[in-house]
């Protein structure tokens, strides 16, 4: 059997756009009606939805078959919780809360073998698809992908130190966090937030790195996306389903 190809970590690389949505319902089904809808990628959240490795394990099967590569975002930078996702198939992960170069390494090294890492080793997980693919561990670096966090201006401060870790292949800015700790809490589309992530987006761009950002906001996400944002998430489950639902609600409770 062959090794799994890593199509989100192959386009950016490649430099193309990949477009992104957040998943945040813990749910197989929804998971499995996302990742057919168009999306490049889908955001399996655990650091701020009531997910679980059991849960995840069944979004990821769900998953299969979509044109949405499945991205995890483990609840910390932890390397006991990223070899378990590793375990369960994760090529790519998104590390919150990466403060400096060295908080990146430790997340690298958390996805590589030894002696390159201290990934834990397993025989029969799902990741090799049970033991069938013979050159798994030799490869399986190859299509890992890891996504740092910089969600404050401390990380900020470091971007390029964190941005020039080898093994670190996309760095995506945390508008909602950042602007908490730029003093605009609630306020991610505030203009000093705003240009503090174009120039983020420059420099992680000069870095020769990828840069990610989320945002429910349209105009900002095209804005990004000029700007050289190259994995954008342009809105979440959970926002769909309130704002949609809320505006189905009114048109029949208040009729025009």
């Amino acid at each position: 059997m062959d090794m799994p190809i890593n199509s989100f970590k192959k386009a950016i690389t490649e430099g193309r756009q990949q477009i992104g949505l957040w998943s945040s319902l813990s749910s197989h089904i929804s998971v499995e009606i996302l990742a057919g809808s168009g999306f490049d990628w889908l955001l399996i959240d655990t650091e701020h939805a009531p997910n679980d490795l059991p849960m995840v394990y069944s979004q990821l099967q769900a998953a299969v078959g979509g044109t949405a590569h499945p991205i995890v975002r483990p609840p910390w930078n932890d390397m006991v919780t990223i070899k378990r996702y590793l375990d369960a198939g994760v090529q790519t992960f998104l590390i919150p809360y990466v403060q400096n170069a060295e908080e990146a390494r430790q997340a690298v090294a958390s996805t590589r073998y030894p002696p390159d890492g201290v990934r834990g080793f397993a025989s029969a997980s799902r990741a090799s698809r049970f033991g069938r693919v013979k050159d798994y561990y030799a490869r399986a670096a190859e299509e890992t992908c890891v996504l740092v966090q910089v969600e404050t201006r401390e990380a900020l401060g470091h971007l390029e130190e964190i941005a020039a870790v080898p093994g670190v292949d996309g760095v995506f800015i945390g508008p909602g966090d950042l602007s908490s700790d730029m003093g605009y809490l609630g306020q991610p589309g505030h203009p000093d937030v705003t240009a503090a992530i174009e120039d983020a987006i420059d420099r992680i761009k000069a870095c020769g790195k990828a840069p990610g950002i989320l945002t429910g906001d349209e105009a900002l996400a095209r804005r990004f996306i000029e700007r050289g944002c190259l994995f954008t998430a342009v809105g979440s489950d959970v926002g769909l389903l309130a704002r949609t639902s809320e505006q189905l609600a009114a048109r029949f409770r208040n009729p025009a």
